[in-house]
């Protein structure tokens, strides 16, 4: 209450009745270092996504369903918890109120839509707030930037500079902004070391319709061999993106509405206009070419002997010895780091039994670290980077569980991942259909979970992408190329987890397009009911689990031979 108490004393000084807290800092990448997670400092709120809102009298947490138990335990007692979209933040706000906000860490997409201006009004204020009052010694990654070698790569920066040119042409623009890094990254085949969870270089890049690029970084980052691989590129300090941008007159841009700040869309529009088209980035990088494909399917096999003997190890172990939340997650961390080419978890790993595994993206802490127990169900949602692929997988293990019930639900859960593996493509399929057809089978007991089916993944980069993802709203069309998520579950408060992920991609044969898997781990055969499912769910799980046998097998000792062996047989 100590730090909400000295954030509002700063509000006289500022001619203000409250103030936005953001999660992410002014790169707007997913995982935030703990030095600028602003958001968890005020609020004690871990999570990777929300915003909070800090009145004069009132403090609210806005975070979308994946977080809506995790925000209730950690800040349930100083903020109201309020879940997205059910409510927003302009549904708690007045006319009359001046509500401050840091310009380099919101967009204006993301004003207009959760902080509409009819409802108060926005006042951009240039020092951040919360810097205010945290002091903190900033840890800054020394790490350089990398190329990619040319036979992990779809096709070389040149080729995709092209593309990005031909569209500004074709669009009547003079520049693209690119302030997404993980668009630059893809853009120019270079990676980093900037964020925890993925290999992102922080950086911003101008490309004009003449193929000149100014690249904006901290140049103590780049080094000779790195530059002399992207031949024709300006490089500068970051902090000269903005003297740069206000120099120009009465040219057209096109920037990243998803990455873009208040503050560099402001400085463009004093001489310039911003066309309305949309980051072509997204669209392309989504769709992975099959030296790629062929690249994150190796991955996906090192990532699943991790991941097996991980579970063969626990099923084996957790009567005998003390294994918890955070233990195990240490655990299969062990075992991926095994393999030379693991870079990194692609995102902390959730391990949560019992009743923390109904708490969607739970971390768990020494306050909260439960023991597995017999009788219980073990949720494990984890990834990694390897060298060259990103991969994200849950699993929901039986801890010698019997229940009746859960192994319904179980079942349920399995039979909608199956309805979206064999998923019969239209011409024009997109997300939302295919959502429709992994919820069914809970929605006929009237139950439902509340995060989309699936989401985007990057090659050797975020976990989570867009534009295409598998939810009840998305209208993006699935083509060849693209991968994403397919875990649905079920979660019931205080009880526990359910949740079945792979990651699959769309192939295409005789120009019929359908669902591949990459994951490679037994599916736990001890939660199914086995009369529940129909001849053509119990051919493909027993295909997969053929499949799994035959790609993790080598790897294997005599005793895990044997345990693969029994978890990948027929039923």
């Amino acid at each position: 209450m100590e730090k909400i108490k000295k954030l509002r004393h700063i509000f006289k000084e500022e001619n203000i009745d409250g103030y936005i807290v953001a999660k992410n800092d002014e790169f707007f990448s997913e995982y935030v270092s703990e030095f600028n997670d602003r958001l968890n400092y005020i609020s004690n709120f871990s999570g990777s996504y929300g915003y909070c809102l800090i009145l004069k009298n009132k403090n609210y947490l806005f975070v979308d369903g994946r977080y809506t138990l995790q925000a209730k335990y950690q800040c349930g007692k100083l903020f109201k918890i309020i879940t997205i979209p059910k409510k927003m933040p302009y549904d708690f706000l007045r006319k009359n109120l001046i509500i401050g906000f840091d310009p380099k860490l919101f967009t204006n997409k993301t004003l207009s839509t959760f902080f509409n201006k009819k409802n108060c009004r926005l006042k951009p204020i240039k020092i951040n707030l919360i810097d205010k009052i945290w002091k903190r010694k900033k840890t800054i990654s020394n790490s350089v930037f990398y190329n990619l070698p040319k036979l992990s790569v779809g096709s070389n920066y040149q080729q995709k500079i092209d593309k990005i040119v031909s569209n500004l042409k074709k669009k009547g623009a003079d520049f693209h902004f690119i302030t997404a890094s993980e668009n630059n990254a893809w853009l120019l085949n270079i990676r980093g070391s900037d964020t925890k969870y993925s290999p992102i270089p922080y950086c911003y890049s101008l490309i004009d319709k003449s193929k000149n690029i100014k690249f904006f970084c901290d140049l103590k980052k780049i080094t000779s061999s790195f530059e002399k691989n992207l031949k024709n590129i300006d490089f500068l300090e970051m902090n000269l993106a903005d003297k740069v941008l206000a120099r120009l007159v009465g040219k057209k841009f096109i920037i990243d509405e998803n990455t873009c700040s208040r503050y560099f869309e402001e400085i463009i529009l004093q001489n310039n206009k911003i066309l309305p088209y949309k980051d072509i980035i997204y669209n392309l990088k989504a769709i992975k070419t099959k030296n790629e494909i062929k690249n994150i399917e190796k991955a996906h096999v090192s990532d699943g002997v991790a991941l097996t003997k991980y579970l063969f190890w626990l099923k084996k172990n957790f009567e005998k010895k003390n294994i918890t939340e955070i233990s195990g997650s240490e655990k299969l961390y062990e075992y991926r780091k095994k393999n030379k080419n693991f870079k990194s978890l692609s995102f902390p790993t959730i391990s949560g039994t019992g009743a923390n595994g109904a708490i969607i993206h739970y971390k768990a802490t020494k306050q909260t670290n439960k023991r597995l127990k017999r009788g219980d169900i073990y949720l494990v949602d984890s990834g990694g980077q390897y060298e060259f692929g990103t991969t994200d997988v849950t699993r929901t293990i039986s801890l010698k569980n019997y229940d009746k019930n859960i192994k319904n639900i179980f079942t349920r859960v399995l039979k909608g991942h199956i309805a979206v593996s064999n998923f019969n493509f239209k011409r024009n399929t997109v997300g939302s259909k295919i959502d429709v057809e992994a919820r069914k089978y809970l929605k006929k007991i009237g139950l439902d979970y509340s995060h989309g089916t699936g989401h985007g993944v990057g090659y050797f980069l975020n976990v989570h992408e867009g534009p295409h993802a598998i939810s009840k709203n998305n209208n993006n069309k699935f083509e060849e190329g693209m991968v994403v998520s397919n875990e649905p579950g079920y979660y019931e408060k205080n009880k526990f987890g359910i949740r079945i992920e792979n990651l699959i991609y769309v192939k295409k044969r005789k120009n019929k397009k359908f669902f591949e898997n990459f994951t490679m781990a037994p599916i736990d055969k001890d939660l199914i009911v086995e009369s529940m499912l129909n001849k053509t769910e119990k051919k493909w799980l027993n295909s997969y689990h053929r499949k799994v046998f035959n790609n993790l097998k080598s790897a294997m000792n005599k005793s895990e031979f044997n345990d693969l062996k029994i978890a990948c047989s027929a039923i």
